[in-house]
């Protein structure tokens, strides 16, 4: 009965769990928030993810006796290393508005469909290739000296095995491997730079079970990104849906086969098992949640309280939030407001809207072709707000799927045994029987087709807005 570590480096907190590698059996968690300057900031220090990482696992017992560890961590970003291995600059994480034009003059170079044929997506300002082309240009000595180009799971990796590896999930994230072809696409970062030796600066990837070394007889995996991560820790099949609600919104699912969307609205990457794991990103609901219940003088469990008090449909207010995307930046809106405005209808508003946005990006990897008929997994920070998860199951027409714990160290985890054990990953969490859910039933009395279209008309008038003139 070996025990496995399974690391959660999020944007917020490093959570890890330390399980048998046989059953999946829980033997103790730790969680350490991080400082609030990493939270905000697109410059992060890496050994602060490390710092982090330690006292979570000493805050776990310290993992004594543990066999194989793997870390799943936020993504994309930029982590830059120089000859000696010692980090150049601080690494670069999240959006990144800085990148924005660097971003559409990579898009513009190719196409959008040839981007989504090369690399399974088009190019967005938090893809890695965005944020070298940026390095480039905005600090040109940072970048002369890199000699290895790094993901946030693949340095913390780098510290375990002193070994430069990603795996296929993570590597999907960059804007330079293609998931069909299974392989790194140098040709690709020539856009941002022709004269550099790309090939030797990239990490190698791992396969599904393959380890990235050890580090005094502990077996290190090769780790992943947060969303592969989670699709391990659900044990996740094809036909099913995430709607991730942490500090960076995301919907996504797995299928066999991979997903090229040319108009940039899905993500084609891929997942840590073998599969594909197409990706619409979505609204951060924490923030948005945090900023209303903020205006109204409240906290997050008061506003959820409001929410549900509040008659289904808002009495005809309606929330939109902010539009954020490769050609648009533009406020949200609050619509419909009489005399009888309450804070109760501004919470319901807010709820309804956020859940109207989620369902959108379901319905883009419907139109793309990605089957969303399973079940409906919610999970991360925003999850708990029970408003949301009523909201969401009654909009969608559809039960909802509320699982416990921290599904992203609980797939690092997985993949940490699938190491340790030489068995596929997709067979460990089967063994590990991780599909258990507390499920929310949607209300049949609510007109979801009436609330949708009111949000519809809402979102079409800010979009109009935007339209150049004549």
């Amino acid at each position: 009965m070996p025990l496995v570590l399974g690391v959660d480096s999020s944007p917020h907190a490093t959570t890890v769990e330390l399980r048998d590698s046989d059953h999946g059996r829980l033997y103790g968690s730790g969680r350490v928030g991080h400082p609030p300057e990493l939270v905000s900031s697109v410059d992060q220090d890496p050994a602060l993810w490390w710092q982090a990482l330690v006292d979570a696992r000493h805050e776990a017992g310290g993992a004594l006796g543990v066999a194989s560890v793997a870390v799943a961590a936020q993504q994309p970003g930029l982590v830059v290393l120089d000859e000696g291995g010692r980090l150049i600059r601080p690494a670069r994480v999240r959006g990144d508005r800085a990148a924005a034009p660097d971003a559409e003059r990579l898009v513009e170079a190719l196409g959008p469909e040839a981007w989504a044929s090369a690399c399974g997506s088009v190019p967005t300002s938090s893809f890695t290739i965005a944020k070298l082309a940026w390095l480039r240009r905005a600090e040109p000595d940072a970048f002369a000296q890199i000699a290895a180009v790094l993901q946030p799971h693949d340095w913390l990796t780098y510290r375990l095995s002193r070994h430069a590896v990603t795996d296929r999930g993570d590597a999907s994230a960059t804007g330079y491997w293609s998931p069909r072809e299974e392989r790194w696409r140098p040709d690709l970062l020539e856009l941002v730079d022709p004269e550099k030796h790309w090939a030797a600066c990239l990490p190698r990837v791992l396969g599904p079970e393959e380890a990235a070394g050890d580090r005094e007889g502990v077996v290190i995996a090769a780790g992943t990104g947060d969303a592969m991560g989670a699709a391990l820790g659900l044990a996740l099949e094809p036909h099913d849906v995430v709607v991730d609600l942490g500090p960076s919104g995301k919907v996504f699912g797995v299928r066999e086969l991979p997903t090229e969307d040319p108009s940039g609205s899905v993500l084609g990457l891929a997942d840590a098992s073998g599969r594909y794991l197409p990706l619409v990103v979505s609204l951060d609901v924490a923030s948005t949640i945090e900023s209303f219940a903020g205006l109204l003088g409240v906290d997050r469990g008061r506003f959820d309280l409001l929410a549900l008090g509040a008659p289904v449909g808002a009495n005809g207010v309606v929330f939109v939030p902010a539009l954020d995307g490769r050609a648009v930046d533009a406020g949200g809106v609050l619509s419909g407001i009489r005399n009888d405005i309450t804070p109760e209808l501004v919470a319901r508003a807010v709820v309804q809207g956020v859940a109207c946005s989620i369902l959108d990006a379901v319905d883009a990897l419907r139109a793309a072709d990605v089957p969303v008929g399973g079940r409906l997994y919610l999970m991360g920070q925003g999850a708990r707000s029970h408003a949301i998860q009523g909201a969401l199951a009654s909009l969608g027409e559809r039960p909802i799927s509320v699982p416990k714990g921290d599904r992203v160290a609980t797939g690092a985890g997985v993949q940490a045994a699938a190491a340790l054990l030489g068995h596929p990953p997709a067979e460990v969490a089967a063994a590990w029987q991780l599909q258990d859910a507390r499920e929310v039933e949607p209300n049949t009395s609510v007109d979801a087709e009436e609330i949708r279209a009111a949000y519809r008309a809402a979102r079409e008038g800010i979009s109009s807005t935007l339209e150049p003139p004549l």
